[in-house]
């Protein structure tokens, strides 16, 4: 009797390994034929990819196609892992752990995969964008693309996990929308700020380097245009910073746009009696002996108005570039103050005439 029994545990015992065998082989040949695969794409990639990106006139796909090769055949490897782990009749729970595990990583391989395609997207985008705009929005919006990108990238890859785990991501989702809710209404005028700002990178009114003049008079050079505020260093060295929020709401001078050419003026008065005609010439004549002065367009000169006490006249000029109006400004006049003296022409200045009269 006990040799029965000891023969029908061996007969048990033999099914069993045979079982566990099969099993494993079954998940072997699984993890092998992805293994396969796995080398087949890297061949693909590697050996064809390049001669089709060959026909496209850019380097982008070429660049894309080297930074999402390697995590691509790893992500192969890891998903035939993970069948071949499904394809085990182990414990539920153990199951769910070690499967759950490689799901896990797989999720991250793939997260992986978009961040790379799209860091090479946005930095050739940024290269194309330096070369077309010399203003510095390729350091402004990039950055800002890539965190938000990166959060996007993120939160999907959690969610996808929970969702795998039988989560209930819609009361997730709904947890962090009240609460979205709730910081924007705590924080509406930074977030006002912030969208301001990404409107100012977008719709480019100004960019870094350039001189802005402001409704309030205050003017100065744009330094930096941030999420929240922009600042302008101002002639006297001072560093304004200003509310983006503000600056979208608002009319400003940009002086820099559509180029950099600037137009002087200087108004000067005469007496009345002079020669206005030779007055014009000779301001046109002074303009030009200064050398930052264009010669195109001309300088030009005008009689304005009859005023009270003289004729006003105006001086205008060309520069190539804003920041030299003031010192051109400054040569000029003081050559028509010298000009004007060796002439003999009076720059006159407001008299009133008193009247006494006698009584009786």
């Amino acid at each position: 009797m006990n040799k029965i029994l000891d023969f029908y545990r061996l007969q048990e015992t033999d099914g069993l390994y045979l079982f566990w065998l099969k099993e494993i082989l079954v998940a072997t040949v699984i993890f092998a034929v992805f293994w396969g695969l796995s080398r087949l794409l890297r061949y693909l990639l590697v050996t064809w990819g390049p001669r089709f990106t060959s026909f496209t006139s850019t380097d982008l796909d070429d660049r894309i196609l080297l930074r999402i090769t390697p995590p691509a055949s790893l992500l192969v490897v890891f998903a035939g892992l993970y069948y071949a782990v499904r394809s085990l009749p182990l414990p539920d729970k153990v199951q769910l752990a070690v499967s759950g595990a490689i799901f896990v990583v797989n999720i991250i391989i793939f997260t992986n995969i978009a961040y790379r395609a799209t860091d090479e997207l946005l930095n050739w985008y940024a290269s194309r964008l330096a070369e077309k705009d010399r203003g510095g929005l390729d350091r402004q919006l990039i950055p800002l693309l890539e965190k938000i990108i990166t959060i996007f990238l993120i939160g999907t890859a959690l969610i996808i996990t929970l969702k795998h785990f039988n989560y209930d991501i819609l009361s997730l989702v709904t947890a962090l929308g009240i609460g979205s809710l709730a910081i924007g209404m705590a924080a509406k005028d930074t977030l006002a700020n912030m969208i301001s700002g990404f409107t100012l990178m977008i719709d480019r009114p100004f960019r870094i380097g350039d001189r802005i003049q402001l409704t309030s008079g205050q003017w100065g050079d744009v330094e930096d245009i941030g999420l929240r505020s922009t600042k302008i260093k101002t002639v006297d060295n001072t560093l304004l910073i200003i509310p983006n929020s503000d600056l979208c709401n608002t009319t400003l001078v940009n002086m820099a746009f559509p180029d950099v050419r600037s137009k002087g003026r200087i108004n000067v008065g005469i007496a009345y009696g002079s020669d206005v005609t030779r007055v014009k010439q000779l301001l046109v004549e002074i303009a030009l002996e200064v050398p930052e002065v264009l010669k195109d367009p001309a300088p030009e000169a005008f009689f304005v108005s009859f005023g009270d006490s003289a004729l006003n006249m105006s001086l205008f000029f060309w520069v190539d570039d804003y920041t030299k109006v003031f010192p051109v400004t400054d040569k000029i006049s003081t050559l028509i103050c010298d000009r004007f003296r060796e002439r003999g022409i009076e720059i006159p200045y407001p008299t009133r005439t008193v009247l006494l009269e006698k009584e009786g």
